[in-house]
């Protein structure tokens, strides 16, 4: 087994108690089974019967980490995610960091939550039309929202991401189904861009500037250091739920639907960088209805003009490649 997956068994099994008939490693142990009447610090609530509860489940304070290699690398983790922009120049295009999005350090349940994520991966994803590790997810959003490069999967600070990860996964089930793990789906509306203009004028100006570049540390919404055209947050729906839970930072909610959408439109209606490989989103075909470029059956979504990338070749995150014969032909 290569070495980062066990760094990663290894952590997990370490700060997430996790139910060992749930990866199968010591079916004798019924002790090692039982995840029953654990208190709410991050770990399995259990009912009476030992099912886990997610309504009681909640994501474990960094407070309760040791001073040891493990809970340095989470810190670390965590410090990569709220600073990814200066930490990692090198891989980050747009003024943005990983909680720019993932609010409140990846504990918010509007704003795609960390909780969990360690859980589900690996998983087979549409738009890559294969199944994918949760480093290869860390890149997706590298080269899309972050409109960077590749992070090395043997990285330190790859690692480091793995290690929050799975830290403030402690005690969610391997494949638990969690009440939130993205932002919420919005009703299927069309945004208006003159009236998202006038709103962005009146709510956003004062923390994203009039270009959009973002009044520092505040994020860039378009132009060269904005999310690129495959981030998920390009899509009109996923960036007006957003937009409608999250926004304005101050007075999350006061954004109707439909002003959500608006807003939405305006903001993806504007410039930004391209995405390379795009065209080979969802190979099977199924891209939602919003996404702004053409794939297999797709045709583009109020496509906004697209800024040149630096480094193409590494903003790509090609599927996992089969290195045995009869693992390419299955």
């Amino acid at each position: 087994m290569p070495q980062s997956r066990w760094t990663r068994l290894l952590i997990h099994a370490m700060v997430g108690g996790l139910m060992a008939g749930a990866i199968g490693c010591a079916a004798g142990d019924s002790a090692s089974r039982d995840n029953a009447g654990v208190k709410q610090t991050g770990e399995n609530s259990g009912t009476a019967q030992g099912a886990w509860d997610p309504s009681t489940w909640r994501a474990p304070t960094l407070d309760a980490l040791p001073d040891d290699s493990v809970g340095r690398a989470v810190r670390r983790g965590r410090a990569l995610l709220v600073a990814t922009r200066d930490s990692l120049p090198r891989f980050v295009g747009a003024n943005l960091n990983c909680t720019s999005c993932h609010l409140d350090e990846g504990r918010r349940a509007t704003a795609s939550p960390f909780g969990g994520a360690f859980a589900r991966y690996p998983r087979y994803l549409e738009r890559t039309g294969a199944v994918v590790s949760i480093e290869e997810r860390v890149n997706y959003c590298f080269t899309r929202s972050l409109a960077g490069s590749r992070l090395p999967h043997d990285s330190r600070e790859m690692q480091d991401f793995v290690a929050y990860f799975a830290y403030v996964s402690r005690g969610i089930p391997i494949g638990a189904a969690m009440p939130s793990t993205n932002v919420p789906a919005m009703p299927r509306l069309v945004g208006d861009t003159v009236r998202g203009a006038a709103l962005y004028t009146a709510t956003c100006v004062r923390c994203h500037g009039a270009d959009g570049g973002g009044i520092a540390p505040v994020p860039a919404l378009w132009g060269p250091k904005s999310y690129s055209i495959g981030a998920s947050m390009a899509r009109e729906e996923r960036a007006a739920s957003f937009v409608r839970h999250n926004m304005p930072f101050d007075q999350p909610g006061t954004l109707t639907d439909q002003q959500s959408f608006d807003v939405a439109a305006y903001i993806n209606s504007r410039p930004r960088p391209d995405s390379p490989g795009k065209e080979s989103d969802w190979p099977a075909g199924g891209a939602p209805f919003d996404v702004p470029y053409n794939t297999a059956g797709h045709g583009a979504y109020r496509p906004p003009s697209l800024l040149p990338r630096r480094n193409p070749a590494e903003a790509r995150v090609p599927a996992p490649r089969a290195v045995s014969s009869s693992a390419r032909t299955r």
